[in-house]
């Protein structure tokens, strides 16, 4: 007697395997970014694209358009605080409308001052919305963990008044998979019903995380890192992480959210070859047909 597949026997390995399936990566726009998602990266896995203070919006838009141009489906990171006016939100949509850019990640932004009038997501999702967007695809910031420097309570309520114009949510990294089921599960209940792809980290070792940061600035990156409670640690010790575990203990809490956790968003920090292996690897060890070719 044949026995059924392990993809068939173990739910949380399918449920696994559907959000390896519905995956992103986060491209950080330095040197060689482009050729390294080009020979490593299948088109069919959509990106976005981060801002640095260090290089400016200028840059992220500029390798969106290349990299649209090669037939990926490619979000620019839209940091509000660093637009400068309504006119400037109309320049902006109207160069990726030229472009043909379908999605947009829609955040704050990590700089100490506004550039500008908009202070916040909401702010810049309304002024995108009186420019007419053209944007199918529109994905706002999440935080399971909470925030360093804003309360749970004006989170939630951000994300209350962002819902609307949104389609997606991408979560700030968290390493408990438990916290961030229960808090999609609580967004569910508050009646924010959009889907939520769970940002976490890719196979990154602690040197290629400090030659990043190096690139970026020290101070973004070390607001980020603040940001990320559980990151910093980590990142210190020594060797590299491996995000196996934390993906399939998502896979098993995916049951208790209510089915809104829908895919995974990798903070690759640059190691787009490593995170594409751990990928394709681990979707071979629970779901082989569906995996796709390796490579080397």
């Amino acid at each position: 007697m044949r026995c059924e597949s392990s993809q068939a026997a173990d739910p949380p390995a399918r449920r696994l395997a559907d959000l390896l399936h519905r995956i992103g990566y986060e491209v950080v726009p330095v040197r060689n970014a482009e050729r390294e998602v080009l020979e490593h990266v299948p088109a069919t896995v959509p990106l976005t694209v981060t801002v640095t203070e260090a290089r400016g919006i200028d840059t992220t838009l500029e390798l969106t358009e290349r990299l649209t141009r090669h037939g990926y489906a490619v979000a620019p990171h839209l940091p509000a605080r660093q637009f400068i006016d309504k006119e400037h939100v109309a320049d902006v949509v109207a160069r990726l409308r030229e472009a043909r850019v379908r999605s947009v990640f829609v955040i704050g932004g990590d700089a100490p001052r506004p550039a500008g009038a908009f202070a916040d997501a909401y702010a810049l999702l309304r002024a995108m919305e009186e420019a007419h967007h053209p944007f199918e695809e529109i994905g706002v910031a999440g935080y399971p963990e909470g925030h360093p420097a804003i309360s749970r309570e004006a989170l939630d309520l951000s994300l209350k008044q962002k819902a609307p114009m949104a389609t997606h949510v991408i979560t700030q990294i968290c390493f408990d998979a438990g916290t961030t089921a229960n808090w999609a599960a609580g967004l569910a209940r508050a009646g924010v019903d959009l889907p939520i792809h769970v940002g976490m980290p890719g196979p990154v070792n602690r040197q290629k995380l400090m030659r990043i940061s190096a690139n970026i600035g020290l101070g973004p990156s070390a607001r980020f890192l603040r940001k990320q409670r559980s990151l910093l640690w980590r990142f210190l010790l020594p060797g590299g992480h491996d995000p196996t575990k934390l993906a399939r203990r998502l896979g098993a809490a995916a049951s208790k959210t209510g089915g809104n956790l829908r895919g995974l968003h990798i903070f690759t920090f640059g190691e787009l070859r490593q995170t594409e292996l751990w990928r394709r690897r681990l979707l071979s060890s629970i779901d082989p047909e569906r995996a796709g070719p390796s490579f080397q």
